[in-house]
């Protein structure tokens, strides 16, 4: 193809040849031309329509923003109904773990009454209608201060039950000699020795020369002496007043300061001091006065039976 272009003024003229590719790429270039100027043109004919107000564009603009509109609104609200579900399981959860809070709190020896929550939460989630946002977002606040103040009151009852764990530690129903029959009992006897009433103050527990003793309970070596009635003897302080005493044994393992733990292994049997025989001698003392040992041997095997039946849980 042949094209001449003539210059009126200068009374010239140009000629220009075209070949078949050439002229296709003009085609083709021209075409996107025209295009792009069709779109620009339109837009801003489009948006000067509705932002001036013009009329029929309102409608226009309304039914092409639509389709966009209902998708947005119809993402909307699955997630909403997602995250209402996950909301009512969290807060079904929320209440099992408060209810698992009182029991525990019960152990512990707290009122469960402390441990409460305003009724009603969790009302906005409840109906035939789909939450709105504005309700999630109180639901989910009410949900995370429930669970901040669950927090602060487990660690209360976590540290009431620690004070009880400790305690338990240190009151002496171990039996110091393991398996041991009870020679003596606790009370007022006809003393082998010399033949007259007197209390007997503590337990006698006969064994054979080097068997093992434990300690009752934890606590702190106050007394390793030799005594002229106890012999080779020693007592731990528990603590509160509470003071256990071991007699006539015939090696002992702990010296005056140690800390000893529950069942740790303190003394062998012996048979020094003011003895018929080789045995413990074995008393309790709360606030300088003796009591019977049998009382707190007693209540530490009622503790193990009823660890037992919680599900077998040895006796501390």
């Amino acid at each position: 193809m042949h094209i001449i272009i003539t210059d009126a003024w200068l009374a010239k003229s140009k000629a220009v040849h075209l070949s078949g590719l050439k002229l296709v790429l003009s085609g083709v270039a021209a075409s996107l031309v025209l295009m792009l100027g069709s779109v620009a043109a339109y837009h801003w004919v489009f948006l000067q329509g509705v932002r001036q107000g013009w009329p029929g564009f309102e409608s226009v603009a309304r039914l092409v923003t639509q389709g966009e509109v209902d998708s947005k609104e119809l993402y909307m609200r699955e997630n909403l109904s997602a995250m209402a579900r996950k909301l009512g399981e969290m807060q079904a959860r929320m209440l099992q773990i408060d209810s698992l809070s009182e029991r525990v709190a019960g152990l512990a020896g707290l009122k469960a009454e402390d441990y409460k929550h305003p009724a009603g939460s969790g009302g906005a989630l409840v109906g035939s209608r789909e939450p709105t946002l504005e309700e999630l977002t109180q639901a989910m606040n009410e949900l995370d201060r429930r669970s901040g103040a669950g927090v602060d009151w487990l660690t209360v009852v976590e540290s009431r039950l620690f004070d009880l764990k400790i305690q338990s530690t240190l009151i002496p129903t171990e039996e110091p000699v393991s398996g041991g029959r009870i020679g003596s009992p606790f009370g007022y006897r006809i003393d082998p020795i010399t033949g007259k009433t007197a209390l007997h103050t503590g337990l006698d527990f006969p064994a054979d020369i080097g068997t093992p003793i434990v300690a009752a309970a934890g606590g702190v070596v106050v007394v390793q002496d030799i005594h002229p009635a106890y012999g080779n003897m020693l007592e731990i302080d528990h603590g509160n007043g509470l003071i256990t005493r071991y007699g006539h044994t015939s090696r002992v393992f702990v010296k005056k300061g140690d800390i000893v733990k529950r069942g740790q292994k303190i003394a062998e049997v012996g048979s020094t001091g003011r003895s018929t025989g080789p045995h413990l001698h074995f008393e309790v003392w709360v606030g300088g006065v003796v009591q019977d040992p049998a009382r707190f041997l007693a209540a530490g095997e009622n503790l193990a039976a009823a660890h037992t039946l919680a599900g077998g849980v040895r006796k501390p």
